[in-house]
């Protein structure tokens, strides 16, 4: 591992490899930033450029684009409660609130400083454990993804505290919007009550973008104010010894999950940094906390993302497994390259895991000298009155979306959602149970597809082996742990009613 690191940093510390390290970087941090953009459109856009240059820098530009954009999307979802990509939809719920109180720098510099922490050890254990950990996901199957996703779905009602059922509700919901579209098996219209616009289904970007960004304007409008987002002014950019001492386990127990989820393929940075915020909410003194402004709400999930966003290359190099969209397309880069991707990547082509691997250090040091030097124009954002403010919010959204299939129905879809999610708030239902489902629901169906075709429809097939076992007795434990307590009172109260 020594002789591989050396020979990574010889090849990453080259000036070419340098200055496409720094371009990819920039790019991402700048791209997370904008909604419905996201390193996926970038990368597809910058594919053809990168035909001329090395494999190795080729490939290191892109991971730069791709681990920035999760590294940036924090920004806007902490500044103006629009979350630039996927995996910083967490980061709103707590972020948002503490730009609100005046605590924006402090927010951000967190997030900057648990993103470089989960990147940095992301990246050593890529070098570590890459060979292992790529073998380790292979025992990962339909049966066992199925028992996962199940379990991560029950797991949201600690999302909402007090109301499990309602958690779950939201969460099927969500589900069943992430399943309009035609079926992939049969060809078959499902939910798209005969409207052309919906038999591709409904986009993630529009759902995020229509229940944050659209649904923030139509609150701040409502509530008939001009004041900044943020009236009160921000004395300090840097998190205090506080604030510092209590984001440090639970960044580095969201690096931990992030790097379980990155190396399984299709899971990813999302769903770990939802898994690090219930997970933060749930081992908290007091969870009332969260969603009101709670440090560890930004500290948990931002290092989860970015954990998983440099673990999920584990996959793709040593499977050839692509676990999302923008991993397909950095599989798609190397087969241009001639390159191909599996367990025998290391050994044959060995500068380019390597320089890749001292790229992602040199990546994350260079993300860090980017954003907190910029916090302050960062924050410089809160003085600007809502009035003003929305109105480029609403532009660059509806461009965001409009850029995804060049059509104006996903812009009236992304109100649509707006409104729905204006409505979830009257009903005091939060989104994150509904998003969580949105993104899960397809990857559930196809996984219980695939495990019943494998058995031939026997449905043993979930509890076959240990790992489906574990993830289904871990629910329903859960789920008791949730229940007894309310069933308990419930019994007291009817007891105490009888006498």
């Amino acid at each position: 591992m020594i002789d591989g690191l050396l020979l990574g940093f010889q090849v990453a510390f080259s000036f070419d490899n340098l200055l496409y390290c720094l371009i990819g970087v920039t790019l991402g941090t700048f791209i997370g930033m904008l909604p419905g953009v996201g390193p996926l459109v970038t990368i597809a856009m910058l594919l053809p450029m990168t035909y001329g240059l090395p494999p190795e820098g080729s490939l290191i530009m892109l991971a730069g684009i791709y681990y920035g954009a999760s590294y940036g999307g924090s920004s806007t979802a902490i500044l103006v409660n629009l979350p630039g990509e996927s995996s910083s939809v967490v980061t709103c719920l707590d972020g948002y609130q503490m730009a609100k109180k005046g605590r924006a720098g402090a927010a951000l510099a967190i997030a900057a400083i648990g993103s470089f922490v989960a990147g940095c050890i992301g990246t050593l254990a890529i070098a570590l454990f890459a060979p292992w950990l790529g073998r380790a996901a292979l025992d990962f199957g339909a049966a066992e993804y199925t028992a996962l996703i199940v379990m991560a779905l029950v797991a949201t009602s600690v999302l909402v505290q007090g109301a499990f059922i309602k958690g779950l509700l939201m969460a099927l919901l969500g589900i069943l919007i992430g399943l309009i579209g035609m079926d992939t098996n049969s060809g078959a219209l499902r939910y798209t009550f005969g409207l052309t616009p919906l038999m591709d289904g409904v986009k993630f970007v529009v759902v995020a973008v229509g229940m944050f960004a659209f649904t923030e304007i139509i609150m701040q409008l409502r509530s008939h104010t001009a004041q900044p987002v943020e009236a009160t002014k921000v004395d300090s950019l840097m998190p205090t010894r506080e604030e510092l001492k209590a984001s440090a386990l639970p960044i580095l127990r969201g690096t931990g999950i992030g790097m379980f989820f990155g190396i399984l393929p299709g899971i990813g940075p999302t769903m770990s940094s939802f898994a690090s915020y219930m997970l933060e909410k749930r081992v908290a003194r007091d969870p009332s906390r969260f969603g009101h402004g709670a440090i560890e709400g930004v500290a948990g999930p931002e290092a989860a993302n970015n954990a998983a966003a440099q673990t999920s290359f584990i996959p793709t190099l040593t499977l050839g497994v692509p676990g999302s969209a923008t991993m397909a397309l950095m599989l798609g880069a190397l087969m241009i390259q001639g390159i191909t991707p599996g367990p025998n990547v290391i050994t044959e082509r060995p500068t380019l895991f390597w320089g890749l691997v001292a790229s992602m250090w040199i990546g994350n040091v260079l993300l860090v000298i980017l954003n907190l030097p910029l916090i302050r124009l960062w924050t410089a954002l809160l003085k600007v009155p809502y009035s003003w403010l929305f109105s480029l919010i609403l532009i660059l959204s509806c461009f965001g979306i409009y850029s995804l299939a060049n059509s104006y129905s996903d812009v009236l879809l992304g109100a649509f959602f707006g409104m729905l999610g204006y409505l979830f708030l009257k009903l005091d239902c939060s989104p994150a149970p509904f998003i969580l489902g949105l993104v899960l629901g397809p990857m559930l169906e196809e996984n219980v597809r695939r495990a019943l075709l494998i058995s031939h429809g026997d449905p043993a097939t979930f509890i076959a082996s240990p790992i489906s076992i574990g993830f289904l007795s871990a629910t329903i434990l859960l789920v008791l742990w949730i229940l007894l307590p309310a069933v308990r009172r419930r019994k007291e109260k009817i007891e105490l009613e009888t006498n």
